[in-house]
């Protein structure tokens, strides 16, 4: 199925994008499928509730080979999307992207989009939790990164100056997660540390 931006820019999903051969912790799955099952184990212990936004698509063309069955063969993003997931934790609103990266010693900026980081600057300023969670898919590294951190490397970007955040900056200014059992990304106990920072 082809699916396009509204600027009709061909999609490709992060799973067609992030095919990784990782041996041990995630099992060689993708970021978006180690946080949807952390996610599961929070929310079934009534940690959190955080699910991944689902993202409207208007179909434009469908193929009927049978009368049981219906193809979509093309379709559109109704609306640029915003961030990956979003939440309630500890009481706080939380809102987050999870990117991928094969570089071994930054991470690229144009991961994210304009309107990405528009929208959580908005959440942010109304007192969200606002963060992204990077993984080094080659050497298997998570981080969370907080929103404000981002933002100045974002505005560093901006303002004609380097075009990715360097792993040392990740990892200053960053929380490493480790892998676990459950959950395999106990990515929570990184928000729970900014939060008591924000609370302070």
């Amino acid at each position: 199925m082809a699916i396009k931006y509204p600027n009709g820019k061909q999609f490709t999903s992060a799973l067609e994008k992030k095919k990784s051969t990782i041996n041990h912790g995630s099992r060689g799955m993708s970021l978006e499928n180690e946080i949807n099952q952390s996610n599961q184990y929070y929310l079934s212990r009534g940690i959190a509730v955080v699910h991944k936004k689902p993202t409207p698509i208007q179909i434009v063309n469908v193929d009927y080979p049978k009368r049981s069955a219906a193809i979509i063969k093309e379709a559109y993003f109704k609306k640029a999307s915003t961030t990956d997931y979003n939440g309630i934790y500890l009481g706080r609103y939380i809102d987050f992207d999870a990117k991928e990266t094969k570089q071994l010693n930054s991470f690229p900026l144009n991961n994210f989009h304009q309107h990405q980081i528009k929208h959580m600057q908005q959440c942010y300023d109304l007192g969200g939790i606002c963060f992204t969670i990077i993984k080094f898919t080659k050497t298997d590294e998570v981080y969370v990164l907080n929103f404000p951190d981002l933002f100045k490397y974002w505005k560093r970007k901006e303002e004609n100056g380097k075009k990715s955040i360097s792993k040392s900056e990740i990892e200053h200014n960053g929380y490493k997660i480790k892998y676990n059992l459950n959950p395999l990304i106990p990515y929570l106990e990184a928000v729970k540390t900014i939060i008591d920072h924000t609370n302070i």
